[in-house]
């Protein structure tokens, strides 16, 4: 048996970008012969897979499954680099079937959920069927993040804007439309938390610097500018609260009176955004999911 050296999977490497046990595998198979190993690889998908690798992936989509006793929710973001890829039927199907193994798994991270099989009893798995696709379609494909929401008794409430708004929303009542028509709220008013007390302290902290600063500039005494700080922030955090926020289907009630009045609470929500944190071409979605919803009132 032929003995494959380290210089030989280097050589190897710089050629297809594959990784050191992929290259190695396919010098074994090739009995050290370099173009054989790169069929090899090729045929097993792992030249594009790696080569594209470093692609930015802005675009894709978010895609949900839930229980059928409405229970339990998962969730993933998905990219690609275009989309037109992103509208295509062998990446909506390999997006599909993440999130409905990751659902019926239960599992809780990426990593855990692309080792899952790509489908009952399939002998590839998800990991490996994304590689393949990538091969297929010539664009870098990233599982980017999942979720799992589960409500106990109560139910997982879902909305997806045009695939590129997701939310999930745990509510302890068996109030279906009541989830919904929060998560639809949500999906418009991005809240970063249920209540006031919820908001991030890191993020509570950055906008009063920004207050602080903003409120020097005025000139006035240090005791007015406390005064003007504590006002603002106050205002700022009602802002980005679920429950203080005006309801989008009837402006004139709060949504935590809205969910007092149905003797029910709220106990989690999840929003994704397709290329969150990813530099891209900046776009707004809340007034389209407005206009979606006035169109249904």
């Amino acid at each position: 048996m032929i003995t494959i050296t380290a210089g030989m999977i280097k050589e190897l490497r710089e050629i297809t970008g594959a990784g050191i046990m992929a290259c190695k595998k396919a010098l074994q198979t090739a009995t050290g012969n370099i173009n054989l190993a790169i069929k090899e690889l090729r045929k097993a998908g792992e030249v594009t897979a790696a080569k594209l690798a470093h692609k930015k992936t802005a675009e894709g989509v978010i895609v949900i499954a839930v229980s059928n006793n409405g229970e339990k929710g998962f969730m993933a973001e998905i990219n690609c680099q275009t989309d037109f890829v992103a509208r295509d039927d062998q990446f909506l199907k390999f997006t599909q079937n993440v999130v409905d193994r990751g659902l019926v798994e239960g599992t809780t991270n990426v990593a855990a959920t692309l080792a899952l099989p790509y489908q009952a009893g399939s002998s590839i798995t998800l990991e490996e069927a994304r590689q393949k696709l990538i091969t297929k379609i010539d664009e870098n494909i990233q599982v980017r993040r999942v979720v799992l929401l589960s409500s106990d008794g109560g139910v997982v409430g879902h909305y997806s804007h045009g695939s590129r708004i997701g939310v999930l929303v745990a509510l302890e009542a068996k109030k279906l439309a009541l989830a919904k028509d929060i998560a639809i709220h949500i999906a418009a008013f991005n809240p970063r938390a249920i209540r006031p007390d919820d908001v991030p302290i890191e993020l509570v902290e950055k906008e009063k610097e920004i207050l602080i600063a903003q409120a020097k500039e005025s000139g006035k005494s240090q005791e007015i500018i406390n005064k003007m700080v504590l006002g603002r922030l106050h205002k700022f955090l009602k802002e980005i609260s679920l429950e203080e926020q005006a309801f989008i289907k009837d402006p004139e009630i709060q949504v935590g009176d809205l969910l007092k009045s149905e003797k029910t609470t709220l106990s989690a929500f999840i929003r994704f955004e397709v290329g969150e944190g990813i530099q891209k071409d900046s776009h707004s979605f809340t007034n389209e999911v407005m206009a979606e919803v006035q169109g249904n009132l």
